[in-house]
């Protein structure tokens, strides 16, 4: 196949990433692989829908040696025709409203866009899983209202979790324990400027003392995960704020959540997802650029990236287009 990947920049890539995983995954199993920057799309002057793109041919030169490449920009540069791509993986966070035009574009034009882009923008939306009757979750407020969020937390027994409805990697992200008017105030405007302006309350599980789940979802199933515990001093799992990753047995419940899930994202597009669960409900949705496999294939020896790569293959088929070195130029 070829595979280009959206990304925001190469230079912040590193080695633990989901997307480097399963670009080496893909180079492994013989895939061209193509990473295109957000801002490195074009309609010429042909109304073709074209890219600049980092070039990677088989074999797989090993995440260190990729991530070399990419950030010194060594790897080779050109210019491709997004129409003769075989699949386009969308891995971008914070969502770029203009890479959603133009996988829209893409997508319109043939090409397989995994995920959807539409489907991402419904479903990155933290508003989008509180919105869906029946799905366990920690009690929700999605809102603009300080009032109503005042409201909300005076009626949350161990505190309230406020975060952006539209945000990753833990920004404007706080904890705000009981009775504590006055930071829920600073906490509440600090997330509204963050997004849409849109904030969630959650109500904090004292079950995250445990750790939260990152599980792995593809095509309707949990196919690995691991459990990820915060750093000292740090309500935040995430393992850019110091969290650290370890093996995590999926439960049977966990999978029943998943089982309940999956129509909804099948129905908006979603083939790859990351569930975040504590204590048997799930608190996040992550479809824009979801991580999980290196981490998890490191805590438990899994194969999760060979696995999503086998399940693109046997889904998008290799269009029958012109000869390969004909798609890529030299790019200005």
């Amino acid at each position: 196949m070829r595979i280009g990947i959206v990304i925001i920049r190469a230079a912040n890539m590193d080695a633990t990433w989901t997307t480097i995983d399963l670009a080496c995954a893909a180079l492994r199993r013989g895939h061209q692989v193509r990473f295109i920057e957000r801002t490195d799309f074009e309609i010429d002057r042909s109304a073709h829908l074209v890219a600049r793109a980092h070039l990677f041919e088989p074999p797989d030169p090993g995440p260190d040696a990729m991530i070399a490449s990419l950030c010194d920009r060594t790897a080779p540069r050109r210019s491709i025709d997004l129409q003769k791509l075989d699949l386009l993986l969308l891995r971008v966070a914070p969502l770029d409203p203009a890479v959603i035009h133009f996988a829209t574009l893409a997508r319109d034009r043939g090409v397989p866009v995994t995920n959807d882009p539409e489907g991402i923008v419904r479903v990155s939306n933290k508003a989008w899983l509180a919105a869906q009757p029946g799905i366990p979750t920690p009690p929700t407020l999605v809102t603009r209202s300080a009032g109503t969020a005042g409201i909300f937390h005076s009626q949350s027994q161990f505190g309230v979790i406020v975060k952006p409805a539209r945000g990753s990697g833990g920004r404007a992200v706080t904890l705000v324990p009981r009775h504590a008017q006055a930071e829920l105030v600073r906490a509440f405007e600090a997330a509204k400027a963050t997004g849409d302006g849109y904030v969630v309350l959650q109500a904090y599980l004292p079950d995250a003392e445990k750790g939260e789940k990152r599980l792995v979802w593809l095509d309707g199933e949990i196919i690995g995960g691991y459990l990820r515990r915060r750093a000292p001093g740090e309500f935040r799992h995430n393992l850019k704020r110091g969290g650290t990753a370890a093996p995590a047995l999926i439960t049977d419940e966990e999978r029943n959540l998943a089982l309940q899930l999956s129509p909804l994202l099948v129905e908006a597009g979603i083939r790859i997802a990351g569930l975040d669960v504590i204590g048997g409900r799930i608190t996040e949705v992550n479809a824009l650029n979801p991580g999980g496999t290196f981490h998890s294939d490191r805590v438990s020896g899994s194969r999760l990236a060979e696995r999503i790569v086998e399940r693109l293959e046997s889904t998008v088929g290799v269009r029958d287009l012109a000869e390969i070195d004909t798609w890529a130029h030299p790019a200005p």
